[in-house]
């Protein structure tokens, strides 16, 4: 036991003091990394959510294409997504798509399906109701997905302009206006003299001629 300054202290306090103080410090730190670590999941999730919706963008155009290109490819309507794999129409083997891709977004071969009349499938859909992250800047094919609420409100359906390569058609000409290779009414061709040649050509030609028959008579002088 001693004193300080008239009180009483015991060597035990001390270290009792300085052990609590660390035991604080230790849950303060274990704290910080707890948030740190949640942190990163949550930005970890959102990059990998990202990439999904790249992902399912890219699958849901090739579904997109194919279509086009199956209701071109002839008569009757598509029944099932397998036959895109392997036309039921044409003897021989006609594929519009490489392989029934998986929805990114579900991790399941299964897709909601648009259908028209006679049970035609004209599209297809995510089933996953998540909240989109992107919600604006798509294609020009993809502008009606903006500010949906529901990955399963992005419908990949050919447009009615989308042949059957999958690629809009080209704009109509404007009336007037001239093709590429068309020369316009009111432009003239230079003119040309006897032998095809321009006339600017021809009457250089003829002066040279003049200047050789005078040096040639200034010789013969």
């Amino acid at each position: 036991m001693k004193y300080c300054g008239g009180v009483e202290t015991k060597p035990g306090r001390s270290v009792a003091a300085a052990a609590g103080f660390t035991y604080v410090g230790v849950l303060v730190l274990v704290a910080m990394v707890g948030m740190a670590l949640a942190l990163a999941s949550e930005l970890w999730h959102t990059v990998q959510k990202r990439e999904k919706e790249q992902e399912l963008l890219f699958i849901g155009n090739q579904f997109r294409r194919a279509i086009a290109m199956y209701s071109a490819g002839g008569s009757g309507n598509l029944q099932r997504l397998e036959d895109l794999l392997q036309d039921p129409r044409t003897p021989g083997v006609r594929r519009y798509l490489r392989k029934i891709y998986r929805d990114p977004m579900t991790g399941g071969t299964e897709w909601g399906l648009v259908k028209s009349g006679g049970n035609a499938i004209t599209g297809v859909y995510s089933l996953s109701d998540e909240e989109p992250l992107k919600r604006a800047g798509f294609s020009s094919a993809d502008r009606d997905f903006e500010d949906k609420k529901k990955y399963s409100e992005w419908v990949f359906a050919p447009k009615p302009t989308q042949g059957a390569s999958g690629a809009t058609a080209p704009a109509p000409a404007v009336p007037g206006a001239a093709s590429p290779g068309q020369k316009t009414a009111g432009a003239q061709a230079p003119a040309q003299g006897p032998a095809g040649a321009p006339a600017t050509a021809q009457s250089g030609a003829a002066q040279n001629d003049t200047t050789v028959n005078r040096s040639q008579v200034r010789v013969r002088r």
